[in-house]
């Protein structure tokens, strides 16, 4: 029986700005804590459709200030702007992992297309 690969190290780095995540089959991934605080998990981001979803601007400098657990298939991270209400599954660190360079690109597309920046506060 597969079983998804299972979370060895979570570390912050960088004062908070960077959460590397290793994994026991040997994948490690470096995730600022500016892509994981724009595509947080948590309904105040995601919304309930993918129309509600919002684009959050202005967290080029933010940081994780805590790493809580939940049960066994999960963290909260707690951000220094007061976000703490994602719920990052292991799949979902691992899929960010994954995918941040494409997520990342595509989080800029969407700043740009709304006129928003990673400097200045604000949402769409």
């Amino acid at each position: 029986m597969w079983q998804e690969p299972w979370p060895t190290e979570l570390r912050l780095l960088e004062g908070g700005r960077m959460l590397n995540v290793a994994f026991d089959d040997g994948a490690q991934f470096a995730l600022s804590a500016e892509l994981l605080r724009t595509q947080s998990p948590s309904a105040e981001v995601q919304g309930h459709s993918e129309r509600e979803r919002k684009t959050i601007g202005g967290k080029r400098h933010v940081a994780i200030i805590a790493v809580a657990p939940v049960g066994n298939y999960a963290v909260r991270l707690d951000f220094d702007d007061m976000h703490r209400t994602g719920i990052y599954t292991w799949r979902y660190l691992r899929e960010l992992g994954e995918t941040a360079p494409q997520r990342f690109a595509a989080y800029l597309e969407e700043l740009a297309a709304k006129g928003l920046d990673r400097n200045r506060p604000g949402e769409r």
